[in-house]
């Protein structure tokens, strides 16, 4: 299953700006970790190991960063770090 990226997401101008005001009032931490629990809830929603990793390739790509090591050994430790995002 692959990933699609085609416009698929109805109301798309709402769900921004619900996202945004889910966003206000939070600290920087705070609004990582916001971020991180709603990746891990959509991943769960979608469930397919191969659709995820290609949503990993596309986004890290889209940012204009070099595939990631498919090595673990060769990574070395890793800390996730969500994008800083403007204050509105």
């Amino acid at each position: 299953m692959l990933l699609s990226t085609h416009p698929n997401l109805q109301a798309c101008d709402d769900f921004y700006e619900a996202l945004i005001a889910t966003h206000q009032g939070l600290e920087t931490a705070q609004s990582h970790a916001l971020n991180a629990r709603l990746v891990l809830l959509l991943a769960n929603h979608i469930g397919h190991q191969g659709t995820l990793l290609h949503a990993l390739e596309l986004a890290r790509a889209s940012a204009g960063l070099a595939p990631a090591c498919a090595d673990p050994a060769e990574r070395g430790a890793v800390t996730p770090v969500a994008p800083v995002h403007a204050a509105a």
